[in-house]
């Protein structure tokens, strides 16, 4: 393997991890969205659902960067478990603070996950996913900040 394809392999793995972080994401953001009661259960309700639609939105586009770089994407949940680095919430019985500060986290990680997709894809010369990337960092970090609001 020549380095040109060494890095492409790289962008590739990125994007797949990618793949399966945004996987991950929309399938915690909706299971709280499901669960989550108290004071709070509306306004929480309506966000978390209006987070998992963003989120699950990216999934196609981040599946379709792979195969624009000639990778294959995933294919099973076993696959996205083994690539993912958002950690996995089986509780129904969550605190609805303790929802909004996970997934405030799991959004800040799902930033760094990103930032490594943009550094390879910059070492690739990829510059559609290179600037696509920017988008998702910014929503990423407004889901946070929303988050955060919310725990201040």
């Amino acid at each position: 393997m020549t380095s040109k394809d060494n890095v492409q392999a790289a962008l590739i793995d990125s994007l797949n991890g990618l793949l399966a972080d945004t996987f991950a994401l929309y399938v915690k953001t909706k299971n709280f969205h499901w669960h989550v009661k108290g004071p709070q259960f509306r306004d929480l309700h309506l966000l978390f659902d209006e987070h998992a639609t963003e989120i699950f939105a990216l999934t196609d586009l981040v599946a379709e960067r792979v195969r624009k770089q000639g990778g294959k994407t995933l294919t099973s949940p076993d696959a996205i478990s083994a690539k993912t680095r958002i950690k996995p919430q089986d509780s129904t019985d969550l605190d609805a603070m303790a929802m909004v500060r996970e997934l405030r986290d799991d959004n800040l990680a799902y930033v760094e996950r990103l930032r490594e997709v943009k550094a390879a894809a910059g070492e690739a010369g990829d510059n559609a996913t290179d600037g696509i990337v920017d988008d998702w960092t910014d929503q990423a970090e407004q889901r946070a900040w929303f988050l955060r609001e919310i725990l201040a």
